[in-house]
Protein backbone atom coordinates (compact mmCIF):
# COMPACT_ATOMS: atom_id res chain seq x y z
CA UNK A 1 0.00 0.00 0.00
CA UNK A 2 2.30 2.17 0.78
CA UNK A 3 6.54 2.64 -0.04
CA UNK A 4 9.03 3.04 1.26
CA UNK A 5 7.89 -0.01 3.37
CA UNK A 6 8.86 1.21 7.03
CA UNK A 7 5.51 2.81 7.46
CA UNK A 8 4.14 0.15 8.74
CA UNK A 9 7.25 0.15 11.60
CA UNK A 10 6.01 3.94 12.34
CA UNK A 11 1.97 2.91 11.97
CA UNK A 12 2.51 0.40 14.99
CA UNK A 13 3.99 3.33 16.87
CA UNK A 14 1.92 5.69 16.24
CA UNK A 15 -0.70 3.06 17.59
CA UNK A 16 0.70 2.07 20.70
CA UNK A 17 1.58 5.82 21.28
CA UNK A 18 -2.43 6.92 21.53
CA UNK A 19 -3.48 3.33 22.98
CA UNK A 20 -0.47 2.48 25.50
CA UNK A 21 0.60 -0.94 26.22
CA UNK A 22 0.05 -1.91 30.05
CA UNK A 23 -3.31 -4.30 30.18
CA UNK A 24 -3.43 -3.93 34.15
CA UNK A 25 -3.78 -0.07 33.48
CA UNK A 26 -5.63 -0.55 30.37
CA UNK A 27 -3.50 1.63 28.01
CA UNK A 28 -5.29 0.29 25.38
CA UNK A 29 -8.48 0.80 23.48
CA UNK A 30 -11.00 -0.22 21.02
CA UNK A 31 -14.84 -0.48 20.35
CA UNK A 32 -16.97 0.00 22.86
CA UNK A 33 -17.63 -2.50 26.04
CA UNK A 34 -20.96 -3.36 24.63
CA UNK A 35 -19.44 -3.84 20.99
CA UNK A 36 -21.52 -1.46 19.49
CA UNK A 37 -19.03 0.99 18.75
CA UNK A 38 -21.01 3.69 20.29
CA UNK A 39 -19.46 6.04 22.99
CA UNK A 40 -20.12 7.76 26.48
CA UNK A 41 -21.83 10.96 25.25
CA UNK A 42 -21.03 13.90 27.51
CA UNK A 43 -20.84 11.05 30.41
CA UNK A 44 -21.00 12.19 33.59
CA UNK A 45 -19.58 15.96 34.52
CA UNK A 46 -21.37 18.32 36.52
CA UNK A 47 -24.48 19.41 35.78
CA UNK A 48 -25.89 22.73 33.71
CA UNK A 49 -24.73 24.27 30.30
CA UNK A 50 -20.73 24.59 29.78
CA UNK A 51 -19.33 28.06 30.11
CA UNK A 52 -16.39 29.76 29.12
CA UNK A 53 -14.03 30.26 31.46
CA UNK A 54 -11.46 28.63 34.18
CA UNK A 55 -8.36 26.51 33.80
CA UNK A 56 -8.52 22.53 32.85
CA UNK A 57 -5.75 20.23 33.99
CA UNK A 58 -4.65 17.72 32.14
CA UNK A 59 -2.59 15.07 34.42
CA UNK A 60 -0.96 12.06 32.35
CA UNK A 61 1.80 9.75 32.75
CA UNK A 62 3.47 10.13 28.97
CA UNK A 63 5.24 13.47 28.38
CA UNK A 64 3.82 15.92 25.67
CA UNK A 65 7.67 15.72 24.10
CA UNK A 66 8.33 16.99 20.43
CA UNK A 67 5.84 19.50 20.56
CA UNK A 68 5.82 20.31 16.78
CA UNK A 69 3.72 19.41 13.90
CA UNK A 70 6.58 17.78 11.94
CA UNK A 71 7.36 15.28 14.42
CA UNK A 72 3.72 14.79 15.90
CA UNK A 73 0.98 12.11 14.97
CA UNK A 74 -2.86 13.85 15.07
CA UNK A 75 -4.14 11.65 17.78
CA UNK A 76 -0.67 11.68 19.61
CA UNK A 77 -1.21 13.19 23.09
CA UNK A 78 -4.50 12.27 23.65
CA UNK A 79 -5.66 15.56 21.68
CA UNK A 80 -3.62 17.97 23.05
CA UNK A 81 -1.38 19.05 20.15
CA UNK A 82 -4.83 20.01 17.83
CA UNK A 83 -5.48 22.73 20.38
CA UNK A 84 -2.41 25.05 18.99
CA UNK A 85 -1.96 23.01 15.71
CA UNK A 86 -4.93 22.89 13.16
CA UNK A 87 -4.49 21.22 9.91
CA UNK A 88 -6.57 20.82 6.73
CA UNK A 89 -8.88 18.60 7.76
CA UNK A 90 -9.90 16.47 11.05
CA UNK A 91 -11.63 14.80 13.22
CA UNK A 92 -15.86 15.23 13.78
CA UNK A 93 -15.61 15.89 17.13
CA UNK A 94 -18.40 13.89 18.42
CA UNK A 95 -19.08 11.17 20.88
CA UNK A 96 -18.69 7.24 19.72
CA UNK A 97 -19.15 6.42 16.03
CA UNK A 98 -20.07 10.00 14.58
CA UNK A 99 -16.48 11.07 15.78
CA UNK A 100 -14.72 8.37 12.92
CA UNK A 101 -15.67 11.07 10.27
CA UNK A 102 -13.75 13.46 8.49
CA UNK A 103 -14.60 16.85 8.38
CA UNK A 104 -12.83 20.25 6.97
CA UNK A 105 -10.20 22.24 9.43
CA UNK A 106 -8.08 24.93 7.57
CA UNK A 107 -10.06 23.66 4.27
CA UNK A 108 -13.57 24.74 2.90
CA UNK A 109 -13.97 20.79 2.54
CA UNK A 110 -12.49 17.33 2.26
CA UNK A 111 -10.47 18.15 -0.62
CA UNK A 112 -11.19 17.37 -4.26
CA UNK A 113 -9.86 14.35 -6.26
CA UNK A 114 -9.13 14.58 -9.58
CA UNK A 115 -10.93 11.42 -11.94
CA UNK A 116 -8.21 9.07 -10.33
CA UNK A 117 -7.63 10.41 -7.14
CA UNK A 118 -3.84 11.01 -7.97
CA UNK A 119 -4.32 14.77 -7.59
CA UNK A 120 -5.93 16.40 -4.95
CA UNK A 121 -6.99 20.31 -4.24
CA UNK A 122 -7.40 21.70 -1.33
CA UNK A 123 -9.05 25.43 -0.63
CA UNK A 124 -8.31 27.46 2.58
CA UNK A 125 -11.35 29.31 4.54
CA UNK A 126 -11.12 33.00 5.03
CA UNK A 127 -9.82 34.74 7.51
CA UNK A 128 -7.20 32.29 9.04
CA UNK A 129 -4.80 34.07 11.34
CA UNK A 130 -2.21 33.00 13.60
CA UNK A 131 -0.94 34.06 16.95
CA UNK A 132 0.61 37.24 16.44
CA UNK A 133 -2.23 38.26 13.29
CA UNK A 134 -0.92 37.31 10.68
CA UNK A 135 -2.79 35.59 7.77
CA UNK A 136 -2.59 31.73 7.37
CA UNK A 137 -1.39 31.26 3.46
CA UNK A 138 -1.35 28.04 1.66
CA UNK A 139 3.07 28.26 1.00
CA UNK A 140 2.51 28.19 5.16
CA UNK A 141 0.97 24.60 4.59
CA UNK A 142 3.49 23.27 1.80
CA UNK A 143 6.12 25.14 3.89
CA UNK A 144 4.87 22.91 6.97
CA UNK A 145 5.07 19.43 5.44
CA UNK A 146 8.22 19.86 3.71
CA UNK A 147 10.33 21.01 6.61
CA UNK A 148 8.87 17.62 7.85
CA UNK A 149 10.80 15.58 5.81
CA UNK A 150 13.59 16.66 7.54
CA UNK A 151 15.85 14.06 9.09
CA UNK A 152 16.14 16.42 12.30
CA UNK A 153 12.50 16.60 12.61
CA UNK A 154 11.59 12.88 11.96
CA UNK A 155 9.21 11.19 14.01
CA UNK A 156 6.14 12.26 12.57
CA UNK A 157 3.42 10.28 10.17
CA UNK A 158 5.49 8.88 6.83
CA UNK A 159 2.23 8.69 4.58
CA UNK A 160 3.11 12.08 2.91
CA UNK A 161 6.94 10.95 1.74
CA UNK A 162 5.43 7.85 0.64
CA UNK A 163 2.57 9.01 -1.84
CA UNK A 164 3.79 12.64 -2.50
CA UNK A 165 5.81 12.65 -5.97
CA UNK A 166 9.64 12.78 -5.56
CA UNK A 167 8.73 12.18 -1.33
CA UNK A 168 11.21 9.22 -1.07
CA UNK A 169 13.93 10.94 -2.22
CA UNK A 170 13.40 14.45 -0.72
CA UNK A 171 15.52 15.47 2.22
CA UNK A 172 13.82 18.78 3.54
CA UNK A 173 14.14 22.34 2.76
CA UNK A 174 17.29 23.23 5.36
CA UNK A 175 19.71 21.48 3.25
CA UNK A 176 18.75 21.24 -0.10
CA UNK A 177 17.07 24.90 0.20
CA UNK A 178 14.21 23.44 -2.61
CA UNK A 179 10.71 22.43 -2.33
CA UNK A 180 8.66 19.61 -2.83
CA UNK A 181 7.23 19.96 -7.10
CA UNK A 182 4.53 17.53 -5.87
CA UNK A 183 2.99 20.62 -3.86
CA UNK A 184 1.67 23.29 -5.69
CA UNK A 185 0.55 26.90 -4.36
CA UNK A 186 -1.22 28.88 -7.41
CA UNK A 187 -2.88 31.07 -5.24
CA UNK A 188 -2.66 32.15 -0.95
CA UNK A 189 -5.69 29.99 -0.72
CA UNK A 190 -5.06 27.18 -3.32
CA UNK A 191 -2.60 24.04 -2.70
CA UNK A 192 -2.60 21.16 -4.55
CA UNK A 193 -1.26 17.41 -4.38
CA UNK A 194 0.38 15.22 -6.85
CA UNK A 195 0.50 11.50 -5.93
CA UNK A 196 2.25 8.34 -6.83
CA UNK A 197 -0.84 6.24 -7.34
CA UNK A 198 -4.49 6.86 -6.20
CA UNK A 199 -4.70 7.50 -2.64
CA UNK A 200 -9.23 8.16 -1.97
CA UNK A 201 -8.25 8.54 1.79
CA UNK A 202 -6.42 11.50 1.33
CA UNK A 203 -8.57 13.08 3.32
CA UNK A 204 -8.18 11.05 6.25
CA UNK A 205 -4.43 12.04 5.82
CA UNK A 206 -4.88 15.05 6.01
CA UNK A 207 -5.88 15.35 9.14
CA UNK A 208 -2.15 14.66 10.07
CA UNK A 209 -0.34 17.16 11.83
CA UNK A 210 2.16 17.72 9.16
CA UNK A 211 -0.07 19.79 7.00
CA UNK A 212 0.11 22.22 10.35
CA UNK A 213 0.80 25.68 8.46
CA UNK A 214 4.61 26.85 9.46
CA UNK A 215 5.31 30.89 8.17
CA UNK A 216 9.01 29.96 7.07
CA UNK A 217 10.21 33.29 8.13
CA UNK A 218 9.17 31.63 11.84
CA UNK A 219 10.81 28.30 12.05
CA UNK A 220 13.34 27.70 14.12
CA UNK A 221 14.34 24.47 13.04
CA UNK A 222 14.42 22.17 15.98
CA UNK A 223 14.01 24.42 18.49
CA UNK A 224 10.09 25.58 17.10
CA UNK A 225 8.54 23.06 19.43
CA UNK A 226 9.67 25.71 22.13
CA UNK A 227 6.59 27.74 20.86
CA UNK A 228 5.62 26.50 17.95
CA UNK A 229 3.33 29.39 16.23
CA UNK A 230 -0.46 28.31 17.10
CA UNK A 231 -3.25 28.45 14.51
CA UNK A 232 -5.81 26.62 16.81
CA UNK A 233 -7.83 28.39 19.63
CA UNK A 234 -4.79 28.04 22.72
CA UNK A 235 -1.09 29.04 22.46
CA UNK A 236 1.95 27.78 24.18
CA UNK A 237 3.15 30.25 26.82
CA UNK A 238 5.44 27.51 28.51
CA UNK A 239 7.00 24.43 27.44
CA UNK A 240 9.34 22.67 30.44
CA UNK A 241 11.35 19.94 30.06
CA UNK A 242 10.32 18.43 26.32
CA UNK A 243 6.54 18.76 27.36
CA UNK A 244 6.77 17.48 31.11
CA UNK A 245 4.33 20.68 31.36
CA UNK A 246 2.60 22.69 28.46
CA UNK A 247 0.72 25.85 29.88
CA UNK A 248 -1.67 26.38 27.37
CA UNK A 249 -3.40 30.24 26.92
CA UNK A 250 -6.33 31.60 24.67
CA UNK A 251 -4.65 32.47 21.30
CA UNK A 252 -6.69 35.84 20.75
CA UNK A 253 -6.83 35.70 16.44
CA UNK A 254 -8.49 32.55 16.40
CA UNK A 255 -11.71 32.87 15.63
CA UNK A 256 -14.63 30.83 15.91
CA UNK A 257 -16.46 31.07 12.76
CA UNK A 258 -13.58 29.31 10.92
CA UNK A 259 -13.55 26.51 13.52
CA UNK A 260 -16.79 24.33 13.99
CA UNK A 261 -14.81 21.72 16.07
CA UNK A 262 -12.94 23.48 18.37
CA UNK A 263 -15.14 24.58 21.61
CA UNK A 264 -12.21 26.20 23.57
CA UNK A 265 -14.41 26.78 26.74
CA UNK A 266 -11.49 26.55 28.80
CA UNK A 267 -9.20 29.79 29.43
CA UNK A 268 -6.11 27.97 30.44
CA UNK A 269 -5.04 24.27 29.47
CA UNK A 270 -2.10 23.08 32.10
CA UNK A 271 -0.92 19.53 30.69
CA UNK A 272 0.93 18.13 33.51
CA UNK A 273 3.27 14.87 32.80
CA UNK A 274 5.52 12.26 34.25
CA UNK A 275 3.00 11.11 37.11
CA UNK A 276 2.64 7.87 38.51
CA UNK A 277 -0.49 5.67 37.39
CA UNK A 278 -1.76 5.45 40.75
CA UNK A 279 -1.62 8.85 41.79
CA UNK A 280 -3.58 9.90 38.59
CA UNK A 281 -6.63 7.83 39.31
CA UNK A 282 -6.29 9.03 43.12
CA UNK A 283 -6.22 12.39 42.41
CA UNK A 284 -9.39 12.60 40.04
CA UNK A 285 -11.02 10.37 42.41
CA UNK A 286 -10.86 12.71 45.02
CA UNK A 287 -11.21 15.67 42.93
CA UNK A 288 -9.98 17.98 45.31
CA UNK A 289 -9.31 21.18 44.66
CA UNK A 290 -7.45 21.76 40.62
CA UNK A 291 -8.25 18.29 40.69
CA UNK A 292 -11.82 18.99 40.18
CA UNK A 293 -11.49 20.48 36.73
CA UNK A 294 -8.47 17.86 35.29
CA UNK A 295 -8.63 15.00 33.09
CA UNK A 296 -6.50 12.14 32.11
CA UNK A 297 -5.87 11.59 28.08
CA UNK A 298 -3.36 8.33 28.71
CA UNK A 299 -4.32 6.93 32.17
CA UNK A 300 -6.60 3.99 32.57
CA UNK A 301 -8.67 2.70 35.28
CA UNK A 302 -7.69 -1.25 35.90
CA UNK A 303 -9.80 -4.55 37.41
CA UNK A 304 -9.35 -3.27 40.66
CA UNK A 305 -10.24 0.57 40.68
CA UNK A 306 -13.25 -0.51 38.42
CA UNK A 307 -14.77 -3.12 40.92
CA UNK A 308 -14.10 -0.20 43.75
CA UNK A 309 -16.09 2.58 41.45
CA UNK A 310 -18.76 0.12 40.73
CA UNK A 311 -20.04 0.52 44.45
CA UNK A 312 -19.97 4.71 44.09
CA UNK A 313 -22.13 5.69 41.75
CA UNK A 314 -21.10 9.32 41.69
CA UNK A 315 -17.40 8.04 40.54
CA UNK A 316 -19.11 5.55 38.11
CA UNK A 317 -20.85 8.90 37.00
CA UNK A 318 -17.20 10.16 36.27
CA UNK A 319 -15.92 7.21 34.12
CA UNK A 320 -15.65 7.76 30.64
CA UNK A 321 -15.54 4.66 28.12
CA UNK A 322 -13.34 5.48 25.34
CA UNK A 323 -13.13 3.26 22.08
CA UNK A 324 -10.05 2.87 19.45
CA UNK A 325 -9.58 0.70 16.50
CA UNK A 326 -7.40 -1.82 17.52
CA UNK A 327 -6.78 -5.70 17.99
CA UNK A 328 -5.07 -8.15 19.96
CA UNK A 329 -4.10 -11.28 18.26
CA UNK A 330 -1.99 -14.36 17.85
CA UNK A 331 0.28 -14.30 15.10
CA UNK A 332 1.94 -17.28 13.04
CA UNK A 333 4.90 -16.90 10.84
CA UNK A 334 4.34 -20.08 8.30
CA UNK A 335 7.47 -20.14 6.87
CA UNK A 336 8.29 -21.79 10.46
CA UNK A 337 6.84 -25.36 11.06
CA UNK A 338 4.44 -26.73 11.88
CA UNK A 339 2.71 -23.51 11.15
CA UNK A 340 2.97 -24.20 7.56
CA UNK A 341 0.46 -26.55 7.53
CA UNK A 342 -3.16 -24.50 7.26
CA UNK A 343 -4.54 -27.85 9.51
CA UNK A 344 -2.32 -26.58 12.08
CA UNK A 345 -3.11 -22.80 12.19
CA UNK A 346 -6.72 -23.52 12.48
CA UNK A 347 -6.02 -26.45 15.19
CA UNK A 348 -4.96 -23.55 17.19
CA UNK A 349 -7.71 -21.18 16.38
CA UNK A 350 -10.05 -23.97 17.59
CA UNK A 351 -9.17 -24.57 21.22
CA UNK A 352 -8.31 -20.70 21.97
CA UNK A 353 -10.55 -19.80 25.57
CA UNK A 354 -10.93 -16.46 24.36
CA UNK A 355 -12.83 -16.19 28.47
CA UNK A 356 -9.82 -16.92 29.63
CA UNK A 357 -7.94 -14.41 27.20
CA UNK A 358 -10.49 -12.04 28.43
CA UNK A 359 -10.16 -12.51 32.15
CA UNK A 360 -5.99 -12.33 31.59
CA UNK A 361 -6.43 -8.78 30.10
CA UNK A 362 -8.36 -7.88 32.88
CA UNK A 363 -11.94 -8.97 32.32
CA UNK A 364 -15.13 -8.12 29.94
CA UNK A 365 -15.27 -4.74 31.14
CA UNK A 366 -11.64 -3.93 29.81
CA UNK A 367 -11.72 -6.33 26.71
CA UNK A 368 -14.07 -7.94 24.31
CA UNK A 369 -13.58 -11.04 22.58
CA UNK A 370 -12.76 -10.84 18.76
CA UNK A 371 -13.00 -12.97 15.93
CA UNK A 372 -12.00 -10.67 12.97
CA UNK A 373 -9.38 -8.61 12.31
CA UNK A 374 -10.78 -5.56 11.85
CA UNK A 375 -12.04 -3.78 14.75
CA UNK A 376 -16.05 -3.64 15.52
CA UNK A 377 -16.65 -0.72 14.11
CA UNK A 378 -18.93 0.34 10.99
CA UNK A 379 -15.90 2.95 9.60
CA UNK A 380 -13.61 0.02 8.98
CA UNK A 381 -15.57 -1.91 7.47
CA UNK A 382 -16.34 -3.98 10.18
CA UNK A 383 -18.12 -7.30 8.51
CA UNK A 384 -18.75 -9.94 12.06
CA UNK A 385 -17.75 -13.53 11.10
CA UNK A 386 -16.04 -16.33 12.41
CA UNK A 387 -14.27 -18.80 10.75
CA UNK A 388 -13.26 -21.21 13.56
CA UNK A 389 -15.53 -21.16 15.88
CA UNK A 390 -14.54 -22.06 19.08
CA UNK A 391 -17.29 -20.69 21.13
CA UNK A 392 -16.48 -18.76 24.55
CA UNK A 393 -14.18 -21.29 26.00
CA UNK A 394 -12.74 -23.46 23.03
CA UNK A 395 -13.26 -26.20 20.93
CA UNK A 396 -10.70 -29.26 21.47
CA UNK A 397 -12.66 -31.86 19.71
CA UNK A 398 -12.54 -30.11 16.48
CA UNK A 399 -9.12 -29.14 17.39
CA UNK A 400 -7.97 -32.79 18.14
CA UNK A 401 -9.87 -33.89 14.55
CA UNK A 402 -7.99 -31.15 12.83
CA UNK A 403 -4.34 -31.95 14.24
CA UNK A 404 -5.15 -35.96 13.62
CA UNK A 405 -5.13 -34.83 9.54
CA UNK A 406 -2.66 -32.72 9.78
CA UNK A 407 -0.64 -35.89 11.31
CA UNK A 408 -0.37 -35.17 15.30
CA UNK A 409 -2.97 -37.45 16.55
CA UNK A 410 -0.91 -37.87 19.60
CA UNK A 411 -0.60 -34.26 20.34
CA UNK A 412 1.81 -31.37 19.25
CA UNK A 413 4.51 -29.26 21.09
CA UNK A 414 4.67 -25.90 20.08
CA UNK A 415 6.63 -22.75 21.22
CA UNK A 416 4.49 -19.05 21.77
CA UNK A 417 6.94 -15.97 22.13
CA UNK A 418 5.80 -13.87 24.64
CA UNK A 419 6.91 -10.22 26.29
CA UNK A 420 8.15 -10.35 29.70
CA UNK A 421 6.36 -7.13 30.57
CA UNK A 422 3.76 -7.76 33.33
CA UNK A 423 0.53 -6.38 32.15
CA UNK A 424 1.39 -6.16 28.95
CA UNK A 425 -1.26 -6.87 25.89
CA UNK A 426 1.46 -9.53 25.06
CA UNK A 427 2.72 -10.31 28.33
CA UNK A 428 2.71 -13.50 30.32
CA UNK A 429 -0.56 -13.19 31.90
CA UNK A 430 -2.45 -13.41 28.62
CA UNK A 431 0.32 -16.62 27.40
CA UNK A 432 -0.18 -18.56 30.26
CA UNK A 433 -4.21 -18.21 29.48
CA UNK A 434 -3.55 -19.20 25.82
CA UNK A 435 -1.50 -21.97 27.49
CA UNK A 436 -3.72 -23.43 29.96
CA UNK A 437 -6.68 -23.62 26.95
CA UNK A 438 -4.62 -25.40 24.45
CA UNK A 439 -3.92 -27.88 26.70
CA UNK A 440 -7.35 -29.23 26.53
CA UNK A 441 -6.86 -29.72 22.66
CA UNK A 442 -3.60 -31.83 23.71
CA UNK A 443 -1.57 -28.89 22.39
CA UNK A 444 1.62 -28.08 24.93
CA UNK A 445 2.38 -24.54 24.69
CA UNK A 446 5.70 -23.95 25.64
CA UNK A 447 6.27 -20.14 26.78
CA UNK A 448 9.36 -18.04 25.65
CA UNK A 449 9.71 -14.65 27.56
CA UNK A 450 11.65 -12.18 26.12
CA UNK A 451 12.86 -8.99 27.29
CA UNK A 452 10.45 -6.11 26.24
CA UNK A 453 13.25 -4.26 23.46
CA UNK A 454 13.98 -7.53 22.71
CA UNK A 455 10.28 -8.91 21.73
CA UNK A 456 9.68 -6.49 19.76
CA UNK A 457 13.07 -6.23 17.68
CA UNK A 458 12.72 -10.53 17.44
CA UNK A 459 8.83 -11.25 16.47
CA UNK A 460 9.50 -8.41 13.56
CA UNK A 461 12.30 -9.46 12.26
CA UNK A 462 11.65 -11.21 9.07
CA UNK A 463 15.34 -13.62 9.35
CA UNK A 464 14.39 -14.17 13.55
CA UNK A 465 10.75 -14.03 13.40
CA UNK A 466 9.03 -17.55 15.54
CA UNK A 467 6.34 -19.18 14.66
CA UNK A 468 3.83 -18.49 16.69
CA UNK A 469 3.75 -15.18 19.37
CA UNK A 470 1.86 -12.91 20.47
CA UNK A 471 1.14 -9.23 18.42
CA UNK A 472 -1.61 -6.53 18.15
CA UNK A 473 -2.12 -3.68 15.62
CA UNK A 474 -4.10 -0.29 15.50
CA UNK A 475 -4.83 2.08 12.68
CA UNK A 476 -4.05 5.51 12.39
CA UNK A 477 -7.64 6.73 11.23
CA UNK A 478 -10.73 4.81 11.34
CA UNK A 479 -10.47 2.53 8.21
CA UNK A 480 -9.73 -0.42 6.96
CA UNK A 481 -6.75 1.01 4.63
CA UNK A 482 -4.02 1.59 7.23
CA UNK A 483 -5.63 -1.53 9.39
CA UNK A 484 -5.24 -4.41 6.84
CA UNK A 485 -2.61 -3.34 4.35
CA UNK A 486 0.10 -2.95 6.34
CA UNK A 487 0.16 -6.60 8.19
CA UNK A 488 -1.59 -8.56 4.90
CA UNK A 489 -0.04 -6.44 2.00
CA UNK A 490 2.73 -8.41 0.29
CA UNK A 491 4.76 -5.05 -0.65
CA UNK A 492 4.36 -4.05 3.02
CA UNK A 493 7.09 -7.20 3.95
CA UNK A 494 10.12 -5.51 5.87
CA UNK A 495 13.06 -7.64 5.34
CA UNK A 496 16.02 -5.42 6.87
CA UNK A 497 13.95 -3.48 9.13
CA UNK A 498 10.76 -3.86 10.95
CA UNK A 499 8.08 -6.12 9.68
CA UNK A 500 4.83 -6.16 10.61
CA UNK A 501 3.13 -8.05 7.48
CA UNK A 502 4.36 -11.20 9.87
CA UNK A 503 3.11 -13.96 8.20
CA UNK A 504 4.29 -12.46 5.17
CA UNK A 505 1.66 -12.99 3.34
CA UNK A 506 2.22 -12.20 -0.59
CA UNK A 507 -0.65 -13.10 -2.48
CA UNK A 508 -1.39 -11.03 -5.84
CA UNK A 509 -5.12 -11.16 -5.39
CA UNK A 510 -5.12 -9.66 -1.65
CA UNK A 511 -2.13 -7.03 -3.23
CA UNK A 512 -4.76 -6.26 -6.43
CA UNK A 513 -7.97 -5.39 -3.73
CA UNK A 514 -5.47 -3.49 -1.56
CA UNK A 515 -4.63 -0.81 -4.69
CA UNK A 516 -8.65 -0.84 -5.99
CA UNK A 517 -10.11 -0.02 -2.95
CA UNK A 518 -7.30 2.61 -2.43
CA UNK A 519 -8.94 4.18 -5.97
CA UNK A 520 -12.10 4.63 -4.34
CA UNK A 521 -12.97 8.20 -3.03
CA UNK A 522 -16.52 6.74 -1.76
CA UNK A 523 -15.58 6.03 1.95
CA UNK A 524 -18.31 4.34 2.47
CA UNK A 525 -17.77 1.94 -0.54
CA UNK A 526 -14.59 1.81 0.84
CA UNK A 527 -15.02 0.58 4.00
CA UNK A 528 -17.22 -2.21 2.82
CA UNK A 529 -14.47 -3.53 0.51
CA UNK A 530 -12.25 -3.63 3.19
CA UNK A 531 -14.20 -5.22 5.46
CA UNK A 532 -14.68 -8.14 2.50
CA UNK A 533 -10.99 -8.21 2.30
CA UNK A 534 -10.92 -9.28 6.28
CA UNK A 535 -13.39 -11.55 5.68
CA UNK A 536 -11.58 -13.36 2.82
CA UNK A 537 -7.62 -13.18 4.44
CA UNK A 538 -9.30 -14.50 7.64
CA UNK A 539 -10.03 -18.12 5.95
CA UNK A 540 -6.72 -18.67 5.64
CA UNK A 541 -6.06 -18.70 9.61
CA UNK A 542 -2.90 -15.99 9.57
CA UNK A 543 -3.80 -14.89 12.78
CA UNK A 544 -6.28 -16.22 15.59
CA UNK A 545 -7.99 -12.68 16.67
CA UNK A 546 -8.17 -12.67 20.63
CA UNK A 547 -9.55 -9.29 21.87
CA UNK A 548 -10.19 -6.09 21.33
CA UNK A 549 -8.96 -3.85 24.70
CA UNK A 550 -11.65 -1.05 26.14
CA UNK A 551 -10.73 2.39 27.59
CA UNK A 552 -12.13 3.16 31.08
CA UNK A 553 -11.03 6.87 32.43
CA UNK A 554 -12.11 8.94 34.93
CA UNK A 555 -12.20 12.72 35.19
CA UNK A 556 -12.82 15.56 37.70
CA UNK A 557 -16.17 16.25 39.20
CA UNK A 558 -16.38 19.87 37.89
CA UNK A 559 -15.51 18.63 34.32
CA UNK A 560 -18.51 18.73 32.00
CA UNK A 561 -19.32 18.01 28.03
CA UNK A 562 -17.13 14.92 27.69
CA UNK A 563 -16.44 13.77 24.42
CA UNK A 564 -14.73 10.91 23.66
CA UNK A 565 -14.79 9.81 19.44
CA UNK A 566 -14.04 6.01 18.11
CA UNK A 567 -10.98 7.87 16.35
CA UNK A 568 -8.71 8.32 18.87
CA UNK A 569 -10.59 6.85 21.86
CA UNK A 570 -9.41 9.14 24.37
CA UNK A 571 -11.11 12.43 26.27
CA UNK A 572 -11.15 15.02 23.40
CA UNK A 573 -9.62 18.53 25.46
CA UNK A 574 -11.48 20.65 22.56
CA UNK A 575 -14.67 19.98 23.81
CA UNK A 576 -14.56 19.82 27.54
CA UNK A 577 -15.71 22.93 29.79
CA UNK A 578 -15.03 23.28 33.51
CA UNK A 579 -17.85 26.31 34.27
Amino acid sequence: MRTPRRTSAISRRAAVIAAGVALTTLATACAGPQGDGAGTANAGGKAGAPQQGGTLQVLNRKPQSDFDPARLYTSGGGNVPSLVFRTLTTRNREDGAAGTKVVPDLATDLGKPSKDATVWTYTLKEGLKYEDGTPITSADIKYGIERSFAAELSGGAPYLRDWLIGGADYQGPYKSGKGLDSIEVPDARTIVFKLNKPEGEFPYLATQTQTTPVPKAKDTGTKYEEHPLSSGPYKVVKNENDGERLLLERNPHWDAKTDEERKAYPDTIDVRSGLDASVINQRLSASAGPDAAAVTTDNNLGPAELAKIVGDKKLADRVGTGHFGYTDYLAFNPKVKPFDNPKVRQAVAYAVDRSSVVNAAGGSSLALPATTSLPPQKSFGYVKYDHFPAGESGNPAKAKELLKEAGYEKGLTITLAHSNAKGAENGPEIATALQDALKKSGITLELKGLEDNDYSDTVHSVKKSPGLFLASWGADWPSGGPFLAPIFDGRQIVKDGSNYNTAQLDDPAVNKEVDEINKLTDLSAAAARWGALDKKIGEQALTVPLFHPVYKRLFGKDVKNIVISDWTGVLDVSQVAVK
